[in-house]
């Protein structure tokens, strides 16, 4: 089971989103064997932004295990496992933390729908955390 909130992974979601469809955020088509240069290119440019500034500041305030969950949730919805490999994901996740996790999740395209994935492969929607009721036409 995760170990974060979910509602602070909608938050990342609805910033991350927010973030990405700004026409200046560009993730470039191939990436160089360290992911750490060009995420730090691509967010480099954005450091007076307040939405960039909200979505950093988000994630690392998190603690680290908080912040492994997220990145094993992204991997989960992204397809590089499956729920049932959960405990092996999240392991994966601690094991690769560093103080840079907040950049890595930001760099990664698709990042909000990753996310959202994961937490629906774990019965979580938005719907269901918020209350939220679609109105009846």
């Amino acid at each position: 089971m995760i170990r974060v909130n979910p509602e602070i992974v909608y938050r990342v979601v609805e910033l991350a989103r927010g973030f990405h469809a700004k026409e200046d955020v560009v993730f470039p088509h191939e990436t160089e064997a360290d992911t750490d240069v060009w995420a730090t290119q691509v967010l480099a440019k954005h450091t007076q932004d307040a939405i960039y500034e909200e979505l950093r500041s988000t994630i690392e305030s998190l603690e680290s295990g908080q912040q492994a969950n997220i990145v094993a949730l992204m991997w989960l919805g992204r397809g590089d496992f499956h729920p049932g490999e959960w405990a092996e994901a999240l392991a994966q996740a601690h094991e690769r933390w560093t103080p840079s996790t907040a950049g890595y999740l930001m760099s990664t395209p698709q990042v909000a729908d990753y996310l959202e994935e994961g937490l629906a492969l774990f019965g979580y929607s938005k719907e269901k955390i918020f209350g939220l009721r679609r109105k009846r036409q």
